[in-house]
């Protein structure tokens, strides 16, 4: 049995910043950056789980890092094992799972795992184009036109001239008034 005050690792998978308030606590108010993990307790995310909108950052967004934690908070449900990929988890069925794998991980992994799985097929420009396509049909994303999009990108960056020798700048002096303003009249220098 699980003690309220059980430490758990929880850590945001999501791309972008992920918070939440839970009244119950105090107005407990927790924020995660992209990747940051946070130690949490049983009872927070407890609390996370029965206000709105808890038990979907649960289940997308955070990874809560112990399996007896996650089977407790969804009693009767079915957790898939997609729900425990971490990023080299991602990356290893990117580049050397089959395509049966990485089509049951785009079915039923969280939001936050399927984020992951668009932002490194771009990053590591996989090569297979069955996997490229599946990502398509199951997400909209197009990894084909990101990784053009980024190649064009870099070449524009290269293509820019850049200065070989520094240059001093003389620094502009600060403006100064000409014309002070008084309540009655205005007073030239």
């Amino acid at each position: 049995m699980l003690e309220k005050n059980t430490l758990v690792k929880v850590k945001n998978r999501d791309n972008g910043r992920v918070g939440y308030t839970i009244p119950d606590l105090g107005n407990l108010r927790r924020m995660f950056a992209p990747n940051e993990t946070k130690e949490v307790t049983f009872e927070e995310l407890q609390k996370l789980h029965y206000i709105n909108g808890g038990d979907y950052i649960i289940k997308n967004c955070l990874l809560i890092e112990n399996e007896e934690v996650v089977k407790a908070l969804f009693e009767g449900e079915t957790v898939e094992p997609e729900y425990f990929y971490t990023e080299e988890d991602v990356k290893d069925l990117l580049l050397n799972g089959s395509l049966d794998a990485f089509l049951d991980c785009l079915d039923f992994a969280p939001a936050g795992v399927i984020d992951l799985i668009k932002d490194l097929a771009v990053k590591l420009e996989i090569n297979d184009i069955q996997k490229r396509n599946a990502i398509f049909k199951k997400t909209g994303f197009n990894v084909n036109s990101a990784i053009d999009f980024n190649h064009e990108t870099a070449e524009v960056d290269e293509s820019s001239p850049k200065r070989r020798v520094a240059v001093e700048h003389e620094s502009a002096a600060a403006p100064t008034r000409r014309v002070t303003e008084n309540k009655y009249k205005v007073v030239s220098k």
